[in-house]
């Protein structure tokens, strides 16, 4: 998390990236303004052994581990505004995943705010308009921040469907995950490096301009932040 927030600073010199990476060991993030102190058994976390962390952008808990994550940081000015961006996206994404032979859509009609509500449980539970699907089942899961003259948005994209542990740790009520994967779909293992080339060929075919596929170097302050729990448990 702290590299792609150093991505969206990066970004605000004029210059673009492309970040696909994964996840070791697996992890729980948190959206940035998720009441996650309250909404998730931290005791049972711990027992796990569960990684967690914050994440720059919003949304709620994603479950991290087989799955190609993805980030794109860019100037504003490079799709428009962030429902144009959100939706670009994810439409080379779906794009890319139809290359290996994924049927994926976008859902419904773009709606006009890019996540749920916080209320609710995991980010797979249900899908909002606009968002990767699979005969309605929910395959990318994505947030996006902007930040000045910048934005980045990143996201999940499903290897195999591991979202079962966030109802493990939740507190009270919950919705079970409305999701699907990769490997679910195609009836076979597949792995990152099958995906992540399908999405470069994809942005290589679709997107102008130069794209930046090495990582910036991290600002100090980006580093203590995501590693301090404080920061982790603020909400």
């Amino acid at each position: 998390m702290s590299v792609d927030h150093s991505l969206l600073r990066r970004a605000k010199g004029g210059v673009a990236f492309l970040r696909l990476y994964r996840w070791a060991p697996p992890c729980l993030s948190f959206g940035r303004n998720e009441p996650a102190a309250a909404r998730y058994d931290r005791e049972e976390i711990e027992r796990l052994g569960l990684a967690t962390v914050r994440r720059p952008t919003g949304g709620r808990a994603v479950w991290h581990d087989a799955e190609v994550t993805y980030a794109v940081a860019a100037p504003n000015a490079t799709f428009g505004s962030l429902q144009e961006t959100y939706n670009i996206v994810h439409s080379t994404l779906a794009s890319a995943l139809r290359r290996v032979g994924i049927p994926a859509r976008l859902a419904g009609r773009p709606s006009s705010r890019t996540t749920t509500s916080l209320t609710g449980g995991a980010c797979f539970t249900a899908p909002a308009g606009g968002e990767v699907v699979v005969a309605g089942r929910k395959l990318v899961g994505s947030a996006q921040v902007r930040e000045g003259e910048s934005f980045l948005q990143h996201g999940s994209i499903l290897l195999e469907d591991g979202q079962d542990i966030v109802a493990r740790v939740i507190r009270g009520e919950h919705m079970t995950p409305a999701a699907t994967s990769l490997s679910a779909e195609l009836g076979r293992p597949v792995g990152f490096t099958e995906i992540a080339a399908a999405i470069r060929a994809e942005v290589v075919r679709s997107w102008s301009g130069r794209w930046n596929d090495a990582d910036a170097p991290v600002f100090e302050s980006d580093v203590g932040r995501y590693a301090d729990p404080a920061w982790t448990w603020r909400r």
